[in-house]
């Protein structure tokens, strides 16, 4: 069986995306638990169970909430008899009582019909067999089953949550490489400013104050200068790897960067007076998307 550690992995980026299956039986029962595990901004648990166990319930959503932190759980255990040599038996005191309750509600209604044999059968506890029902033993069974279904589904999230870092890692690097390409073409922006006025001038044929120009050329070359969003941009670059890096959870922080990472591209682009670097700063929101798309896989 595997085992699980107390507390929630430190050091590894995990998806929020997984299915375990784990199978057992027990007390002349077969028990099978299924998990499911979906995005969501929270830590949100459904169990669907069978009505004798329960009672399990509570436990081991509080052996959820020590393992992980977000994500839309679906828990399901399906139990069987196995099959076995036994009768089936009906619960006559049950079954009369069913039919007393039945009796009532038709004096009050008298139009409601009579009811079907079946539909009685199927009432919980009505039938049964002489195999008996160990409580005990199946609710341990189902806990421990669960223990391992779980350990499955957390190593199911770590595999993927492994394979999403590198993806993530891998755009991160493509914006070290925007972002120096920019710094490299925005080095020389006054001297570029000041070719394409004085080709415009000499088109046009036109004289300009030698200081004026100067002016004008210092004027454009501020209202262009991006190196504080190329800055921002590199510190925001370096504080996804550290958090990568560093403990989970991982996801909600990775989601917070992503919009400083859109908001620095989308001025760098607002502020492009070259073609090239307007270029650019569409490949960034792309790619910057694509890392937004990916965390919200994260844990």
């Amino acid at each position: 069986m595997a085992a699980l550690k107390d507390g929630t992995s430190t050091s590894m980026v995990n998806s929020m995306t997984a299915f375990a299956r784990a199978q057992t039986h027990s007390a002349g029962f077969v028990l099978t638990w299924e998990i499911r595990s979906v995005n969501h901004r929270f830590l949100e648990v459904q169990f669907r169970l069978p009505d004798q166990l329960r009672a399990v319930e509570y436990p081991l959503r509080d052996t959820l909430r020590k393992h992980l932190k977000r994500g839309k759980l679906d828990c399901a255990l399906r139990m069987e008899r196995e099959a076995t040599e036994s009768t089936i038996e009906l619960n006559r005191p049950l079954l009369l009582q069913v039919l007393a309750m039945i009796e009532q509600v038709r004096r009050d209604s008298p139009e409601i019909g009579s009811p079907n044999p079946m539909d009685l059968l199927r009432w919980p506890g009505v039938i049964g067999d002489d195999a008996g029902f160990d409580d005990d033993a199946l609710s341990t069974a189902a806990a421990d089953l669960f223990e391992e279904s779980l350990a499955e589904l957390m190593s199911y999230r770590q595999r993927e949550g492994r394979q999403l870092a590198d993806t993530i890692a891998s755009r991160l690097d493509e914006i070290d490489r925007v972002v120096a390409d920019v710094k490299s073409r925005t080095a020389s922006i006054g001297h570029q400013i000041q070719a394409k006025l004085q080709a415009r001038l000499n088109d046009l044929k036109v004289q300009v104050d030698p200081d004026r120009l100067e002016q004008e050329v210092a004027l454009l070359a501020q209202r262009a200068d991006v190196a504080e969003e190329l800055d921002r941009l590199g510190i925001h670059v370096e504080e996804a790897r550290s958090i990568l890096r560093g403990p989970g959870p991982h996801g909600r922080r990775l989601d917070f960067l992503t919009q400083e990472l859109n908001r620095e591209a989308n001025t760098l682009g607002a502020k492009a007076t070259l073609v090239e670097n307007a270029q650019r700063s569409v490949d960034l929101k792309v790619i910057i998307e694509q890392i937004r798309e990916q965390v919200q896989n994260i844990e």
